[in-house]
């Protein structure tokens, strides 16, 4: 059996010199006798620049899903490889890698997790002056974390800086119900010491009450926590995908604790709560905390409406920085005063003088102060720059070399950076598909401890911007990983752009210049650029077929010259081993280098006669689009731009306003403001239908342990009482309006009613057990100090923890704090203005009561 095959594959250029075209008198006519055979570069779209000189560079595309981490790691293990077989002298440089942006972000997240439960144990132990017990309470930490790791690593969650930041915004939570469960059994056992000590009852029937007794309501606060974060798996998109990893870690940790302080709590205390139990009065810091409680809440109970009016202060002020300065939002803000003042102030003629005075100062402030402005996120500095200038359409390969060359020697120059890579056009492949004028600057700056003193990154790109002032170039700066999650939802490669659509490509451009001039008035809009579409030079070749058809010659043969040998064209490919490479022909470059030369260029007819080009058609020098873009059927120019100095969103407001009155759009002609702030719009609308449904699950769930709704309302102000905490921290601290902010007040709302749940459950048991002995005012006063005082302890340390271990993430200055900020401002604020709760709940409480005992005795 034998395989035949015939051998004429081109494999050197000899090979193709000797190619045979034709014969003249007998003698064969080869490619060498009529053409230059040599070897070229392919046709080429694109090129890579370093530190000013050029370079070969690749990009590694990580699949959909994939760890970004342990890619990197396997990525490097086959460079390491590949490097083994390189020629002398050539290496493998990384000029963009994640790894150290990973890292540290990790870093920040680890040192404020030790933070946290460093300052939870030194608040916890000394008051409770039982060094076992606070072991006990901080034993929760370990344990709920462990547990959600366990869980994230079988639901495959990574640890990223939005799960992580999840647990670091819990830590101060997760103690409150061993806490809560720690300290009543302490005080319990306190309390039966003669009991136990005579044999009357045991160790372990009392620290099975105490854990029963306040079982149901650590159930209840965890519950609401949980059903509060409904709304953030709710959420969709970029949203979704951001802060859901977040609501799964910090619902795993909660449910963990919860499990933690129900079951092994429970077991501790009954082996490790032993020796000399310290009553509250024995505990100088207990003992002073409740000598102010008592003080403060008994001038509450007797000064009911001058207390009351703080928090309704509190809370009307604060609503000013967050509603529009508008008609509706004036009516709707005197609403809720007058409602809110009504509640409060008792039906008397001079409240109506009140009434008209605070309603007067509240129109005043509303109309005067300050708004909270609204982004989609926070900005996350991610340590390196991408710098992407666009130049004219019309700019060669060769002059936009030139160009990124100059730049990118100019930008190494700086003392904080470390390298320089620039991309010019398109690399090959369609995963890119950048024109020639697009650049893409990838600047990785060296760690900050070297920068300038006194040197910001923003101070670093506005020095950068001032020395990369080059005509004909716009320059817009953004970050690596900001820009391709923006390029990849909305197509803008700003944060900030406008869509200009319509039927003509001139009348787009000419909008979209328009556009520019407009919103380069309007504060906050820099790195501005309209699309230049129109503007590529193009040299036609408009085919007269009357003359094609005097000479005989077709269109096809006329198009087939232009195309191959003005334009070159690829016939065939040499087969050199496993490597391939086209064979291109085309007009030698003095032939087709200028229009006389073209005029020249000769078309063969079927009698075998050259006639020039030039008498079979007319040629033109035009401008036309250097890209046709088109969306949903129609076309499409874009004017960019980013926004510093001021909020994204009332930047969006301001400017689409202002633009629909100076900018006159012709019929059939419209315009889209598209960016970042497109997934704040959405995530805000989603979570204000979601927020209020979790907050009627939370208020059904309080309903559902206690059995009333009064009582549940009374629980319930910790929520607007909260949120106006939580606003003012977030004015002062000068954060805008975020996903992530409101994913805080979220985490907020969750925890804000568990002091309200822990007092109103030992109201409701004093007063079941005292019910015989209130006959009088006093007496529903002294009860609610007595319910006050011996909740006092576990309230304020389950508020003080949540405190104390979210402020080390306000003084964190590594990276991915400004991520965390935001999420931890409103939990701050809130529970801080929280502790007034303390005495809200009670005096309502004892209102109540008190309304009911002059019914009984009227």
């Amino acid at each position: 059996e034998y395989i035949i095959r015939g051998l004429g594959f081109i494999k050197s250029l000899e090979d193709i010199e000797n190619i045979v075209v034709g014969e003249f008198n007998g003698v064969p006519v080869t490619i060498k006798n009529i053409a230059t055979v040599q070897l070229g570069p392919e046709f080429r779209r694109g090129a890579l620049d370093k530190d000013g000189q050029e370079a070969v560079g690749g990009v590694v595309i990580m699949r959909y899903g994939e760890n970004a981490m342990q890619v990197i790691q396997r990525v490097k293990e086959a460079i390491k490889e590949i490097e083994k077989g390189l020629p002398p002298g050539v290496k493998i440089v990384p000029f963009y890698d994640r790894t150290q942006l990973i890292h540290r972000t990790i870093a920040t997240l680890r040192e404020a997790l030790i933070l946290e439960i460093i300052i939870t144990m030194a608040v916890v132990v000394p008051f409770l002056a039982h060094f076992w017990a606070g072991v006990m309470i901080c034993l929760t930490l370990p344990f709920s974390v462990l547990i959600a790791y366990i869980i994230m690593y079988y639901l495959k969650i990574n640890a990223n800086i939005m799960s992580l930041s999840g647990i670091a915004i819990a830590i101060g939570t997760l103690v409150d119900m061993g806490i809560v469960m720690t300290e009543n059994a302490y005080r319990r056992l306190i309390i039966h010491a003669e009991e136990i000590k005579k044999g009357l009852k045991t160790r372990l029937d009392v620290v099975f009450g105490a854990a029963s007794e306040v079982g149901s309501s650590i159930l209840t606060a965890i519950l609401t926590t949980v059903v509060s974060f409904l709304a953030v798996f709710a959420l969709e998109a970029q949203e979704g995908k951001l802060f859901k990893p977040l609501a799964y870690t910090k619902t795993f940790t909660l449910l963990a604790s919860v499990t933690v302080a129900l079951t092994l709590t429970p077991v501790l205390a009954l082996y490790f709560l032993k020796g000399r139990l310290r009553p509250p009065e024995e505990n100088m810091l207990v003992k002073t905390l409740q000598h102010y409680y008592e003080k403060i809440l008994r001038w509450c109970l007797n000064h009911r409406v001058a207390f009351l009016l703080i928090p309704a202060v509190v809370l009307i002020t604060s609503l000013a920085f967050i509603l529009p300065k508008d008609i509706i939002s004036l009516v709707v803000f005197l609403s809720i005063v007058l409602v809110i003042l009504g509640f409060i102030l008792p039906k008397k003629a001079k409240s109506i003088l009140v009434i008209i005075i605070i309603s007067s100062l509240s129109l005043v402030w509303f109309w005067f102060s300050p708004r909270i402005g609204r982004e989609f996120m926070p900005p996350f500095d991610e340590g390196s720059i991408l710098f992407m200038p666009v130049m004219r359409p019309s700019v060669s390969l060769t002059e936009a070399i030139r160009v990124i060359q100059i730049q990118d020697k100019i930008i190494k120059s700086f003392p904080e950076v470390e390298m320089v890579v620039g991309k010019v056009g398109r690399a090959e492949t369609a995963t890119d598909p950048a024109p020639v004028e697009m650049f893409e600057t990838i600047i990785t700056l060296k760690p900050k401890s070297q920068w300038r003193k006194g040197i910001t990154k923003e101070k670093l790109i506005r020095e950068m911007d001032k020395a990369l002032q080059i005509p004909g170039v716009s320059n817009i700066w953004t970050q690596p990983i900001v820009n391709r999650i923006d390029m990849l939802a909305t197509g803008i490669r700003t944060s900030v752009g406008v869509k200009v659509f319509g039927p003509d490509l001139q009348k787009i451009e000419e909008i979209a210049q328009e556009v520019e001039k407009v919103v380069k008035t309007i504060p906050g809009a820099v790195d501005l650029y309209s699309e230049k579409i129109i503007g590529k030079p193009y040299i036609e070749f408009k085919i007269k077929r009357e003359q094609l058809a005097r000479y005989g010659i077709s269109i096809r043969e006329v198009q087939d010259v232009i195309e191959m040998a003005i334009g070159g064209e690829n016939l065939t490919t040499t087969v050199e081993g496993r490597e391939r490479y086209p064979v291109r022909v085309r007009y030698a470059r003095e032939l087709r280098d200028n229009i006389d030369a073209l005029r020249r260029v000769l078309i063969s007819t079927k009698d075998g006669a050259q006639i020039p080009i030039s008498q079979l058609v007319d040629i033109y020098f035009v401008t036309g689009p250097a890209m046709i873009n088109s969306e949903n059927g129609l076309l499409r120019a874009y004017v960019l731009m980013n926004v510093r100095g001021r909020d994204m969103v009332g930047f969006v407001e301001e400017a689409s306003k202002i633009v629909a009155q100076k900018v006159k759009l012709p019929q059939g002609y419209f315009l889209q403001w598209s960016g970042q702030f497109e997934n704040q719009v959405r995530a805000k609308k989603k979570i204000s239908i979601l927020l209020p449904v979790s907050l009627l699950i939370n208020f059904l769930l309080i309903y559902m342990n206690f059995r009333s709704i009064i009582k549940s309302v009374f629980i319930f102000t910790a929520v607007p009482v909260t949120l106006a905490g939580g606003i003012w921290l977030l004015a002062f601290s000068g954060f805008n309006f975020s996903v992530a902010v409101w994913v805080g007040f979220i985490a907020l709302f969750g925890i804000a009613v568990d002091d309200g749940i822990l007092m109103t459950t030992y109201l409701d048991d004093v007063f079941k057990e005292q019910k015989d002995k209130i006959k009088t005012r006093q007496d529903v006063i002294e009860a609610v100090v007595y319910a006050g005082l011996g909740r006092i302890r576990p309230a304020f340390l389950t508020t003080i923890t949540t405190i104390s271990a979210l402020l080390p993430i306000m003084f964190l200055k590594g990276t991915g704090a400004e991520v965390m900020q935001p999420m931890a401002i409103p939990s701050l604020g809130g529970m801080t203005i929280e502790m007034i709760t303390w005495f809200i709940v009670p005096v309502l409480y004892s209102w109540r009561e008190e309304r009911k005992l002059n019914r009984l005795t009227n």
